[in-house]
């Protein structure tokens, strides 16, 4: 985490997100992926500049605000079976 910096969480929680909704085909799986990690980071920085006009929140924290309830929830579901 420290080399890829917080950015790098998108990579551990979307291509979760995109098997769930396209299955385990890989040529499907990649550009989901790509295109699903390009849209939560643009979000992020959307929402990171929105939110609080004068102070531009970084868009690390966004995507752990976004990505982290989510990994959790892949976590504790792995746990339970």
């Amino acid at each position: 985490m420290a080399v890829a910096g917080a950015i790098g969480f998108v990579g551990l929680v979307i291509p979760h997100l995109a098997r769930l909704l396209v299955g385990p085909n890989y040529r499907l799986l990649l550009p989901t992926s790509a295109l699903l990690g390009a849209i939560l980071v643009t979000a992020a920085d959307t929402a990171g500049r929105m939110l609080m006009p004068p102070i531009e929140i970084p868009v690390g924290i966004m995507t752990s605000f976004i990505g982290a309830p989510y990994f959790l929830y892949l976590l504790l579901r792995t746990k339970k079976s």
